[in-house]
């Protein structure tokens, strides 16, 4: 059985301790953190896991001053994980560039139908080419189930002859081959053909790449996936690279680079607290990558609207998520349209409201657009605002949608641009949330927005999701309550909520310590920053992220991911964590570089025991149950996972495969 199999199988005992959460004691008033805590625990919950290191400075520099630098990232220089994010082009990109550079089924088909020419540039040419041609390929294949099926239905109204038998070699062939041959010859072809481009140099493949015609690109983006591709563009240049990959498959570069940049970010940026609030913040404004062509806007949608706010007022950044082109289309308010708006009376070619005095009403044209479209106005009223409580109506819920309506996206195709359309308002006054809102146009949503970025429901529904983020799966209410009422006084300043929970009794309560479950980002990022592997792909780390159930912008509801720990702690999830930690500090993921000597120091102690020991105090910073310790004990008594028995001093421990144990630990998984 190999190693890792065998580890997983001993490791029930733990898997039982983790999945027993402390008991939460009902008290008035919390009791305190010891002090020695005080630092992981902030540590723990304002960044995206502890560094060695990472305690020593925090108290040498004071841990009040370590909060209040991480508020204000801008002081902060960064400049060290702008050289890891330099290869990843795409993430500078504007969603019309990245629509240019990696085509979308639109741009293919009017390529394909002659309505633009092909592109001149032999990399982009070879991109359209092999995509083209994969179109083609599906559109035959659906021609030919189509016909299959037609036979099909015509055969069953012909009776079989009662004779007739099915040779079991039939139902095993293909094109006139046994299926079993066919599989090894084409298995053989690929073996041969990769071989062959392998021993190029990285320049001269990619050359030998570009030369290909539409027929070889597509035998190329089916053969090459997975470990085959990172062989085949190992050496090229990042440009070279994002080619490749783009002839293989355009979604591979645009959502690959956005999820790779995001988890660099979240291992190595100085400035943590700003990497956790925008990815709380984009979690809270979810858009969902693979819905069509916000696949091209997501980027820009964190980068440009996210980020820049993620410490800022409330306001600010309801507004701009409002009118971002990647939230407009994903909860479909691009297409809303006012009912008696001119574009629903008169059609696409209306003035100005003031016709319908004087001109007849005609009838609708088919397909015209004339929907309100309520899908936005419910959602940022129960997930973005008041939460589903926070007393609104289905006729709020109609009357914002109204007030939204016009707030569109123009030139969608190049990658989208806001554009308030008037032909597609609503006219007339509006009553919503017990306000008055006269007919004004734009202004009248913007009205909107601000009575919900200043209502007491949405004070309380952000700072009891800031709490649950930060402190506890149920928050005490005083400490919401707390955060509500600086919510409010401060104009929906994020800082200060935020230094209102740091400063609160709760957040510094003993229940407060490690009492989160870690989501599945937050192990994997944690686990890569206490390693302190050096990742030179992060691709491996996104595939990881979707196995263990948690695709990076890849949650469809716009309810965003749970920060709760009822939804990640099953066996199979912390089996998956276990299998990842046991390969990552054991250096068998690629991509992926881990000095073992650094996870010690530099020291080479030859006793299992003594490694178990100081990677404990070093990855746990020594806060290990006696509980924890003894399973992590009995483990090393097994040589498949230290690679030797205790008695055994020829071979030294498996220091790789002690420090995954100690990160699938209950208490390495919990912040």
């Amino acid at each position: 059985m190999p190693a890792t199999r065998k580890a997983l199988a001993l490791l029930g005992p733990v898997l039982l301790i983790f999945t027993v959460a402390p008991a939460a004691k009902d008290e008035t008033k919390p009791a305190p953190m010891a002090q020695n805590k005080q630092i992981i625990h902030a540590l723990n919950r304002f960044t995206f896991g502890v560094r060695p290191g990472d305690v020593e400075r925090a108290r040498a520099m004071g841990l009040d001053n370590w909060f209040e630098q991480q508020l204000h990232p801008e002081r902060m220089n960064d400049d060290a994980i702008e050289g890891r994010l330099a290869p990843l082009r795409t993430i500078k990109m504007s969603p019309k560039q990245m629509a240019e550079n990696f085509p979308p089924p639109q741009a293919l088909k009017a390529v394909e139908n002659g309505r633009q020419p092909m592109p001149r540039d032999p990399a982009k040419r070879a991109i359209y080419e092999s995509r083209i041609a994969a179109y083609e390929a599906r559109q035959q294949k659906k021609q030919e189930t189509a016909n299959d099926g037609a036979e099909m239905k015509a055969a069953d109204k012909t009776s079989p002859p009662a004779n007739l038998k099915l040779d079991a070699n039939d139902a095993s062939m293909s094109d006139g081959q046994p299926k079993a041959q066919q599989q090894n010859e084409e298995e053989a072809m690929y073996a041969d053909r990769e071989d062959a481009l392998l021993q190029l140099q990285p320049d001269d493949r990619y050359k030998k790449i570009l030369k290909m015609d539409s027929s070889e690109l597509l035998d190329l983006s089916r053969t090459y996936r997975g470990q085959r591709l990172f062989k085949l563009t190992n050496g090229m240049g990042p440009e070279q690279q994002e080619t490749v990959e783009a002839i293989v498959n355009p979604n591979l570069v645009v959502v690959g680079e956005v999820s790779q940049a995001k988890l660099l970010r979240d291992i190595y940026s100085q400035r943590q607290l700003e990497e956790v609030m925008t990815d709380f913040w984009y979690n809270h404004f979810n858009v969902f990558v693979g819905k069509g062509l916000d696949r091209y806007m997501v980027t820009s949608y964190e980068r440009d609207v996210i980020r820049p706010r993620a410490l800022g007022k409330f306001k600010d950044l309801l507004v701009a998520t409002a009118k971002s082109p990647a939230m407009l289309f994903y909860l479909d308010n691009w297409q809303s349209v006012g009912p008696d708006s001119d574009l629903a009376i008169y059609g696409p070619r209306a003035n100005m409201r003031r016709q319908r005095r004087f001109a007849r009403p005609r009838p609708q044209a088919k397909k015209r657009p004339t929907g309100l479209n309520e899908n936005y106005a419910r959602e940022i009223m129960e997930l973005h605002t008041l939460g589903v409580d926070g007393g609104y109506t289905q006729k709020d819920v109609t009357e914002l949608a109204k007030l939204l309506t016009g707030w569109g996206i123009e030139k969608l195709q190049q990658g989208g641009e806001f554009r308030f359309r008037e032909i597609a308002h609503e006219p007339g006054t509006k009553y919503f949330l017990g306000h008055k809102i006269q007919e004004n146009g734009e202004a009248e949503g913007m009205e909107a927005l601000d009575i919900l970025a200043h209502h007491p429901s949405t004070a309380r529904f952000i700072s009891r999701k800031l709490a649950t983020r930060f402190v506890s799966d149920n928050p005490p209410q005083a400490l919401v309550d707390r955060m509500a009422d600086t919510f409010l006084r401060k104009d929906g300043d994020i800082r200060e909520v935020l230094r209102t929970m740091f400063k609160s009794p709760e957040f510094w309560s003993a229940d407060a310590y490690r009492a989160k479950v870690k989501t599945p980002l937050e192990f994997v990022a944690s686990a890569a920053r206490v390693s302190g592997v050096d990742v030179k792909n992060a691709l491996p780390l996104v595939q990881a992220l979707i196995r263990m159930g948690m695709p990076l912008y890849g949650m469809q509801p716009p309810t965003g991911y749970s920060m709760k720990a009822d939804a990640w702690v099953n066996s199979s999830a912390l089996l998956n964590r276990m299998n990842f930690a046991l390969a990552l500090c054991s250096g068998r993921m690629p991509g992926m570089v881990v000095d073992q000597q650094a996870l010690l120091h530099g020291a080479t102690p030859t006793d299992a025991q003594d490694v178990l020991a100081d990677l404990e105090k070093d990855i746990l910073v020594g806060d290990v149950s006696a509980q924890t310790h003894a399973v992590l004990l009995k483990q090393l008594n097994d040589p498949e996972v230290t690679r030797r028995k205790l008695d055994d001093s020829r071979r030294p421990p498996n220091v790789g495969a002690i420090a995954g144990l100690i990160i699938g630990s209950p208490e390495f998984q919990r912040r």
